[in-house]
């Protein structure tokens, strides 16, 4: 089966997050679908059959299942563009139905998810407090304009707002202690973000739930995070950028339209570079 390699969320010609894309007329078998996402590598792979009027979507990383994939998402959106032209895709995923739009400008394609409905709690300070020992941070380090808080936008994550940018490229861990810690506690990633303006941030996401050290973009926490800004009357003004990957040197660029209805889906666009097929 071949399988097509997208960087999703690209900075123009460059960086951006790549992700795999099977599309086929059945989805394989979940053995098959991880086996697949282990052999290609990257942090996820998106599966995608029709469904009657939709596509079902699974999305594996090279470990185990997630249940939204936000990069891999914006890569499938690209790969359907490329096969069937530009359009609004419905996607029907594990837990939730949601579309990816997808279309060319010029020799560029772009897409835009409309995530699942996204909600915030403040974050147990337990685990706030272990997360920050974890990843060798203090609470000082912390921007208290933007509480430590449990988001989702179709996946779970722990954000952790930091006051600098510099404590932001001082990130590092234990791949196997956050693996624990992750899974313990139902987190697809912790995101740690520094807002440069209100409409500005840049992030970072480990993602050891999935075996991945970090992800240089991530268009569910980036959903999630948005939701989070909105209830907390951030102002953001109806939308946010997003730089991410820049410590990895892949840099990545999203962008967030934000609703004003608690609770609603958030749309997160950008582009995407086809890499090749494999």
């Amino acid at each position: 089966m071949s399988v097509l390699k997208i960087a999703a969320f690209s900075d123009g010609n460059t960086g951006g997050n790549p992700a795999g894309v099977l599309i086929g007329d059945v989805l394989p078998d979940m053995a098959e679908m991880q086996r697949l996402a282990a052999e290609v590598g990257f942090s996820e792979t998106a599966f995608a059959a029709r469904q009657g009027d939709n596509w079902r979507v699974r999305y594996f990383s090279p470990e185990s299942e997630v249940p939204f994939c936000g990069h891999a998402t914006i890569a499938l959106g690209a790969a359907l563009v490329r096969q069937f032209g530009d359009g609004i895709f419905p996607l029907k995923l594990n837990r939730a139905n949601i579309t990816v739009e997808g279309f060319r400008d010029g020799a560029t394609i772009a897409a835009a998810l409309q995530s699942p409905p996204t909600r915030s709690k403040p974050g147990p300070p337990t685990l706030i407090a272990e997360a920050l020992a974890l990843f060798g941070y203090a609470a000082a380090d912390l921007d208290p304009a933007i509480p430590p808080a449990l988001i989702h936008g179709g996946a779970d994550h722990l954000v952790l707002a930091l006051g600098s940018r510099k404590a932001l490229a001082a990130m590092r861990y234990e791949l196997k202690a956050g693996q624990a810690l992750m899974r313990r506690e139902g987190l697809v990633t912790i995101l740690f973000a520094y807002a440069e303006t209100p409409r500005l941030f840049h992030t970072r996401n480990p993602f050891a739930s999935g075996g991945v050290y970090e992800d240089p973009a991530t268009g569910a926490s980036t959903a999630a995070f948005a939701g989070y800004l909105r209830d907390i009357g951030w102002p953001h003004g109806g939308a946010i950028d997003v730089v991410q990957g820049e410590d990895m040197g892949m840099r990545s660029r999203l962008h967030a339209d934000i609703p004003p209805e608690i609770g609603s889906s958030v749309r997160v666009s950008g582009t995407a570079r086809v890499m090749d097929e494999a």
